[in-house]
């Protein structure tokens, strides 16, 4: 008995130290979001889920304030709620990174993501703050955080693929040949389009002509 107390202590202190070197869990989420979190382990990648969780919010805002103003709901309090989301899902997203970094884990693509679509969260957060609506001084204080705190994470972010860069180089070569055959790829495709479209218009022409 001594023995299993002593291995379930051992599995939670564990456990814990795990979730603590993570970083806390800062957002309440669905639980679908929550596993899908837990499913993506790879440093890149659950930065671009954090991305993702981050966006739904902000869509999700824009939709619910762009309503008809209607009292039978309290449309402010949900608006400051959503923006409450989008900040502790940034927060927690800063402290993935700040974790991956510490490690060494590779987040090379994801901080590339983040820093192609953060100044796009940005200027949407921007463009709320420039076109206030019925609710906006429900969350105006939130929303100024949530705007600090993004340039906050984009600051980091760029700190952080820096020093990655720095540490580890380049994407790797291969990577890049295949971005490079993927965009001749497509550029060849559209000269076939465009090719085939030229004779469609040489033989409708013809036709008529006929």
């Amino acid at each position: 008995m001594r023995t299993l107390r002593s291995v379930g202590v051992f599995l939670a202190l564990a456990l814990a130290l795990t979730a603590s070197a993570q970083g806390p869990q800062r957002a309440s989420l669905p639980e679908a979001e929550v596993e899908k979190l837990r499913d993506t382990q790879d440093p890149g990648e659950r930065i671009k889920v954090y991305l993702q969780f981050m966006q739904e919010r902000l869509t999700q805002f824009d939709e619910f304030r762009n309503r008809p103003v209607d009292p039978r709901y309290r449309t402010g309090k949900f608006l400051d709620e959503v923006l409450g989301q989008y900040i502790d899902l940034d927060d927690e997203l800063k402290d993935w990174i700040q974790y991956q970094y510490n490690r060494d884990g590779d987040m090379r693509k994801g901080l590339h993501a983040l820093l192609d679509e953060g100044p796009r969260q940005l200027a949407q957060l921007q463009h709320i703050r420039q076109t206030p609506d019925p609710y906006a001084s429900r969350y105006s204080d939130r929303l100024q955080d949530a705007v600090a705190d993004l340039e906050d994470t984009l600051d980091g972010a760029a700190t952080a693929l820096n020093g990655q860069v720095k540490k580890m180089g380049e994407l790797k070569k291969e990577e890049k040949e295949a971005g490079k055959t993927s965009n001749t790829a497509i550029k060849e495709e559209k000269k076939r389009i465009k090719e085939e479209e030229k004779l469609r218009k040489k033989e409708r022409k013809e036709q008529q002509e006929n």
